[in-house]
């Protein structure tokens, strides 16, 4: 039996766009079961209000679905990542502008909406691999349990209630979202 072949970010890019979402993690090819209409229906709300933010305040991009984020951690150089939502901060990017291909580096902000099959430890790698790549915020967005846990590049954590506010902090100043309409039916 031969040694298995490890595969790069270019190897996954040329893999096109298929009928399901694929991630690179040690060299390997992970691919992600389609989610449901309320994983669906509160990305959409979080990316609706990260976009009117970025309408009337500019400063980046807000993108959703299948964006690859190469990471380049020093245990995986090529580890490829697909938040459900991330903002990505126009200074970041070559010319203020967003690539054809996957984006180099981690988002400024990436948000994670858990489906009731995901597993949680593998939710914590992802939180943990795009803040060793420089993730300023992470989000878990979690609809079952309607909180939102924010995680920092400090390694601090805030857990909140669907009662409270999530703000933008300091990576989006001035951005606040009330918890409820994000899981409100």
């Amino acid at each position: 039996m031969g040694a298995k072949v490890r595969l790069t970010a270019v190897d996954l890019w040329r893999m096109g766009e298929g009928d399901v979402r694929r991630e690179l993690v040690d060299g390997e090819v992970i691919e992600m079961s389609p989610v449901g209409g309320v994983h669906g229906h509160v990305a959409a709300r979080v990316t609706s209000r990260l976009s009117r933010y970025l309408e009337a305040h500019g400063g980046g991009w807000v993108v959703v679905g299948d964006v690859g984020f190469i990471l380049r951690l020093p245990w995986d150089p090529e580890r490829v990542r697909v938040p459900d939502v991330a903002f990505v901060a126009a200074e970041r990017l070559p010319e203020g502008k967003l690539p054809a291909g996957f984006i180099e580096g981690a988002p400024d902000l990436a948000v994670e909406v858990p489906s009731p099959n995901d597993n949680a430890v593998d939710l914590q790698q992802k939180v943990r691999d795009y803040l060793e790549a420089g993730a300023r915020r992470v989000w878990v967005v979690a609809p079952e349990a309607r909180t939102v846990t924010v995680y920092r590049l400090d390694g601090t954590a805030r857990f909140l209630r669907e009662r409270e506010v999530l703000e933008g902090e300091d990576v989006l100043p001035g951005l606040v979202i009330p918890l409820a309409e994000l899981f409100g039916s």
